[in-house]
């Protein structure tokens, strides 16, 4: 019997080795109880841009999407939502400049060191509109929701993450009981998917 060829993209280190983003790498901290929110501030310096949030987060989550920032040497981002209306620009807003127009989320970046304070969806007609996206690393207040689980995995690949360490970039997210998929959770897939039913009459609003 002739041996069984390895798999082209077999995984060539131990689980262990695998670096996603320094708040998983180093322990998930549980949310506090009764947790309120907090600020959150830019990597400069002095003279911080400060983004008070007054609520705690939702559906906290690994991106590997191109789009989202990520600290230095991390492959993933680790993002979460909050409603807009508990996200304001307290300190240094004139520092903040959106780096792209266009994009769906229009993510507010400090000028000088490059973090993404917030993200915001002007477009009322989207199904995430009235959420705003917020990297809670960036707070240095405790008790924040948890990441949950990892979306967009496979697009680390487009920012140059080599497609042989992909199962174990996947093994070590199910390590930490962070199950992963190539898009969004199902719960917000679904989300999105009965806001377009309801705009083409097909799904009732309730």
């Amino acid at each position: 019997m002739e041996p069984v060829p390895s798999h082209p993209y077999s995984w060539r280190y131990t689980v262990s080795d695998v670096k996603l983003h320094p708040a998983l790498d180093n322990g998930i901290k549980s949310a506090a109880t009764d947790f309120a929110g907090g600020t959150l501030q830019c990597l400069c310096p002095t003279d911080k841009v400060e983004v008070k949030v007054d609520a705690q987060t939702l559906h906290n989550h690994a991106c590997g999407c191109s789009k989202c920032w990520k600290p230095a040497g991390a492959r993933f981002a680790v993002i979460a939502v909050v409603n807009r209306d508990k996200v304001s620009v307290t300190v240094n807003a004139a520092k903040l400049t959106i780096i792209d127009a266009s994009a769906t989320i229009q993510r507010h970046a400090c000028k000088e060191c490059g973090a993404h304070m917030y993200g915001r969806i002007e477009n009322q007609n989207h199904a995430f509109h009235g959420l705003d996206f917020v990297h809670t690393e960036l707070s240095p207040q405790t008790g924040w929701a948890a990441p949950g689980f990892a979306a967009f995995v496979s697009s680390v690949i487009e920012t140059g993450t080599p497609p042989a360490e992909m199962d174990g970039i996947r093994e070590r997210f199910n390590t930490m009981g962070l199950p992963t998929y190539d898009c969004l959770s199902p719960a917000l897939m679904d989300a999105l998917a009965a806001h377009v039913a309801k705009q083409n009459g097909v799904l009732q609003a309730s």
